[in-house]
């Protein structure tokens, strides 16, 4: 473009050389308001060359997760946040919020205020009622809300991103009685049941052991809140008597711990242990056939599913289908294929 008509059209714009040049180009870094001003002196201008489409406000998209420092929401923050750079800038902005697992009276007031300030939702949330009661605000608000990890049956949402949690523990209950031959005990460690992900983990996993197994002996649920120093004492203590422990299910985080704890027992190898999620610690058990199986929900399709229904209904009114457009398939990870 020659310089002179540059000029003309900064000037008739009211704005710079060097702003003209980025709204042209798409280079970013310029209001909306400041780029509907150059287009429209563009177009009386008659300036001969395609121009941008209008400037469009991204969509900004609020995603809450747990804060419980876990490998899975960590990995989860950081696949939302790639997926969203490669959408663009111009298309979403993506907003993360840590919530403690703890606090859900807060992660009920952080959704509320949402709905002044975000276009959609994508949450990691508690059955909890003011969670409840804030999702029904943001419903009667008009904003779409996608619950994933754990669902919420009856809340208000738009549908639910995850896993089948109880076929999950179904499939854990069944290589769990496949695996364990020897008649004896396992311990179940879940984490909080305020989650129904945990609950019909351990759910899944009680029904197959008690319909299919009757040489294994389940004893109580140690629940340990996602805290591993609750469940190194928790585990500790039911390890005290361990000679006729088979086996052992975590449903959640504290791997660390539970492999400490069967080390010290001498268990760690000898018992089947299942659990979930694929990340280092668990690499390093099955490599060592310490570990027999990993369910391993796939972080990446978790962000990706979530955040592609979301814009279909933001930006062409498409609805989901409440119980199958959100399906992430699990994966099983033994020492065979874990690399």
């Amino acid at each position: 473009m020659k310089k002179l008509t540059l000029d003309r059209l900064a000037q008739m714009a009211g704005v710079g050389v060097a702003t003209v040049d980025r709204v042209l180009n798409e280079r970013g870094g310029v209001s909306p308001e400041t780029a509907r001003k150059v287009l429209q002196a563009a177009r009386e201008l008659g300036l001969k060359r395609v121009l941008p489409e209008e400037y469009k406000q991204p969509w900004h998209i609020e995603v809450i997760l747990s804060g419980n420092g876990s490998f899975f929401f960590k990995q989860l923050a950081k696949d939302f946040s790639e997926i969203a750079s490669s959408l663009g800038y111009q298309r979403v902005k993506l907003s993360r919020t840590f919530v403690a697992e703890s606090e859900p009276e807060k992660l009920a007031r952080h959704l509320i205020n949402c709905t002044k300030k975000r276009d959609g939702i994508i949450v990691f949330a508690q059955d909890n009622p003011a969670v409840h009661h804030a999702l029904e605000h943001c419903r009667d608000q008009g904003m779409p809300v996608i619950t994933i990890v754990t669902d919420l049956p009856h809340a208000s949402r738009l549908c639910h991103v995850g896993i089948n949690q109880l076929q999950a523990g179904r499939t854990a209950g069944l290589l769990m009685g496949s695996m364990s031959r020897v008649a004896g005990e396992v311990i179940m460690v879940s984490g909080s049941f305020d989650y129904t992900a945990h609950r019909q983990r351990i759910e899944g996993f009680r029904q197959v052991i008690q319909q299919r197994f009757p040489h294994i002996t389940l004893r109580e649920v140690l629940v340990g809140q996602d805290q591993r120093e609750k469940i190194h004492r928790l585990l500790s203590k039911n390890l005290e008597n361990a000679a006729s422990v088979v086996g052992i299910y975590n449903t959640g985080s504290g791997n660390t711990e539970v492999s400490e704890v069967l080390a010290g027992c001498g268990l760690l190898g000898s018992c089947t242990y299942i659990t979930h999620e694929l990340y280092s610690l668990t690499r390093r058990l099955l490599a060592a056939d310490q570990l027999n199986l990993v369910l391993d929900q796939n972080a990446r399709q978790h962000a990706q599913l979530a955040l592609d229904i979301l814009l279909k209904k933001l930006e062409n009114q498409i609805e989901p289908d409440i119980y199958q457009s959100g399906k992430v398939d699990f994966k099983l990870v033994t020492a065979e294929n874990y690399a």
